[in-house]
């Protein structure tokens, strides 16, 4: 599975990288394709490209804040949760996702 994400917090520093982090060691660690847009003080860094986006299965969107560009996202599959819930729980997020798009 080809997974792409954005991430984006308050303050827009620690947790964004570190869901970021959480997201690309649980996709790889079952497998997946990964590559993760960070939206944060520094502004968007590894962006997504049409390209990436075109190819995803998913996307998820781990945000607490509003995100820049969103119009890129429009008509694709995507999961939205809170910055924490990827952190915390992203391999338990990558496997729900799994089994999702198994029984579509």
């Amino acid at each position: 599975m080809k997974i792409v994400a954005v991430t984006a917090c308050a303050t827009g520093v620690a947790h964004t990288f570190m869901a970021k982090r959480a997201i690309e060691d649980a996709a790889k660690e079952r497998g997946h394709e990964v590559k993760v847009e960070t939206q944060g003080a520094t502004g968007i860094e590894d962006e997504l490209t049409r390209k990436d986006l075109r190819e995803a299965d998913i996307l998820i969107i781990a945000s607490d804040v509003k995100l820049a560009r969103t119009e890129r996202f429009e008509g694709i599959r995507k999961v939205n949760i809170p910055v924490a819930a990827a952190i915390k729980n992203a391999g338990s997020l990558i496997k729900k996702i799994e089994e999702k798009l198994k029984e579509e």
